[in-house]
């Protein structure tokens, strides 16, 4: 009678390794060659932090302006932190931002150029004196656990200090680890391939001294055909590629990793290819290109399922946030969720789903997502120059793209064809901007069904239907928009009481004295139209007796499979009626 998704994943990774670090605040020590930031001087609870510099729009995106150099800082802490900043240039602080806004940051000025804030835990910050132009990023972590031992014959440790090891590649193997100390900047990329791998520490990857397209194995952390993968707590900076990429990989976690992109185009953030039970977790991403883009590259190296992004924050200077579908040849892109993130800085489109060569994109729920608009003030819109070198901002687009498509990444000109997206509790703040909502199929063979919108609000305004911005084209099926709230428990409405208007399945269920109830029909399962991730469920049932029925969790939505045997089964039934006293307890 219940659906919902089978997403949420536990990965458990155990590795041996030293002992814990019990002082309070660990600041970054940065090596005394690594340049320092002309902008900021920074204090967290009266120690003086390291800030280095981090560049965007270079080569062949260096007439666009994203703002010029900017800076950060990390430090690991288990105590509120305290941070006294100065900006050192003279720049007026009256348009001070601190983002996301979801962390609530009160900043007390100190004069004209200075300013203080206190932090409770860890959190990645963006402080914003004008807009864009050479903002602040602030790394909070939490004290690093499990710290691996240097002599370990399966560990490659670095130290507080500049790395460059030769042909500037670290290759690792199954049952290695790399660690990289605070201090730590490794001139390398990554390449791993095996079992049980271990990338962590609270160093810095670099990749800012190769060119656009530029590198030795393409990407800066390269993960291919492996399984039980752990990067943690790692910085990287100045990406000429893709950044992170699993290639046919399972079982992968990337916790609390911090991108300082946006130097060239084409530098992801982390796409995971034709891999499966990958978790994104506590991460920053500033990229040019894409944030997150999950692609199935080659069908024979499988689908790409049960993807989970939640706890991030991005920012995105010219491309989209999350992209599903393009160079993607894999039967299936499934049972995906982003969930509890904020997007502080975005441009062209927000979110994009857009599966083509005969893939199917099913099964995704992005919920409790705060998007802060380009529009917030003036300083913030970025710029391009034309031909006739006159600057004209980058007109915002599309805040989600939900379509089958055939474009140029495709070496089969077919599309795919989506079904069932959830899209709840997501608000996009600031002024009213022209963005769009699109939702459409390309034909009745390539169709676009079951699409949940719940609770997007955009500039205090709710979505529906009537929206200006909302375009439902041709081949769509049961695009709807709800609107929901929690009652005094937590608990929202799925049945309204009077109606069947927000289930799918068996035409046999029909509304009846306040219930659903199924009067005649074969298949049977009735299936609730928005996904959820975790959830307490609270219904009351009743049958005739002798009844037997159940109530399926984490169904897979298609309904092409049997929900006993392919969900998490609650049977309910008789146990009184003779008929079911055999029943065994399966």
């Amino acid at each position: 009678m219940f659906k919902r998704i089978a997403m949420l994943f536990c990965i458990v990774l155990t590795f041996s390794m030293g002992s814990i670090l019990f002082a309070a605040v660990h600041p970054w020590p940065a090596p005394k060659e690594e340049p320092r930031s002309e902008y900021w001087f920074v204090e967290a609870n009266n120690q003086v932090l390291d800030v280095l510099t981090a560049r965007t729009a270079e080569y062949p995106v260096e007439k666009n302006h994203y703002g010029g150099q900017y800076a950060f800082v990390s430090i690991d802490t288990d105590e509120p932190l305290t941070f006294k900043i100065t900006e050192k240039t003279g720049c007026t602080l009256k348009n001070l931002v601190v983002r996301p806004a979801s962390a609530k940051v009160q900043t007390k000025s100190l004069g004209e150029h200075s300013f203080e804030f206190t932090v409770k835990g860890p959190c990645k910050l963006s402080v914003e004196p004008d807009g864009r132009n050479h903002p602040l990023l602030i790394f909070v972590n939490p004290l690093e656990t499990n710290i691996p031992k240097a002599d370990d014959p399966n560990v490659i440790w670095f130290g507080p200090g500049v790395h460059k090891p030769k042909e500037l590649i670290v290759h690792l193997k199954s049952n290695q680890t790399l660690y990289l100390a605070p201090g730590a900047i490794l001139y390398a990329a990554i390449l791993a391939t095996g079992e049980h791998i271990n990338i962590c520490g609270r160093g810095l990857i670099e990749s800012g001294q190769w060119a656009w397209h530029k590198g030795p194995i393409g990407h800066v952390v390269a993960i291919r055909d492996s399984k039980d993968v752990h990067i943690e707590g790692v910085m990287i900076r100045g990406a000429s590629r893709w950044t992170v990429v699993p290639r046919n990989c399972e079982d992968v976690v990337i916790d609390n990793i911090k991108i300082c992109g946006g130097r060239v185009m084409n530098d992801d953030g982390i796409n995971p290819c034709n891999s499966r039970r990958v978790a994104i977790v506590n991460c920053f991403i500033r990229s040019d290109d894409d944030c997150i883009a999950v692609k199935g590259i080659e069908n024979e190296q499988g689908n790409c399922e049960d993807i989970t992004v939640e706890n991030c924050v991005f920012w995105c200077d010219r491309a989209r946030i999350v992209l599903l579908g393009h160079e993607s040849r894999a039967a299936y892109m499934r049972r995906i969720l982003f969930r509890n993130c904020d997007v502080i800085h975005s441009q062209e489109r927000n979110f994009v789903f857009e599966p083509g060569e005969k893939m199917k994109l099913e099964e995704i729920l992005f919920e409790n997502i705060r998007i802060e608009s380009s529009s917030t003030n003036s300083l913030d819109a970025a710029l391009t120059v034309g031909k006739d070198g006159k600057k004209s901002p980058l007109k915002p687009h599309s805040l989600f793209v939900i379509r089958p498509v055939v474009n140029q990444y495709m070496r089969t000109k077919e599309p795919g064809a989506i079904h069932d997206i959830t899209l709840r509790d997501i608000t996009v703040m600031g002024k009213p901007i022209d963005r769009e909502v699109i939702v459409s199929g390309f034909d009745a063979e390539h169709t676009t069904d079951l699409v949940v919108f719940e609770n997007v609000v955009v500039s205090d305004q709710t979505l529906s239907a009537q929206s200006k911005c909302v375009k439902v084209g041709d081949f769509t099926k049961s695009i709807r928009f709800v609107q929901s709230k929690p009652d005094a428990q937590g608990f929202r409405t799925i049945f309204d009481g009077k109606s069947t208007d927000g289930w799918h399945g068996d035409p046999g269920y029909v509304y009846r004295d306040g219930a659903l109830v199924l009067t005649k029909g074969t298949k049977k399962h009735y299936y609730a139209d928005p996904l959820y991730s975790n959830f307490v469920l609270k219904l009351d049932y009743r049958f005739e007796s002798g009844g037997n029925s159940g109530i399926a969790l984490r169904s897979p939505s298609t309904q092409k499979d049997e929900p006993a045997y392919v969900a998490l089964e609650i049977q309910i039934l008789d146990d009184l009626n003779p008929s079911h006293f055999k029943a065994k307890p399966w």
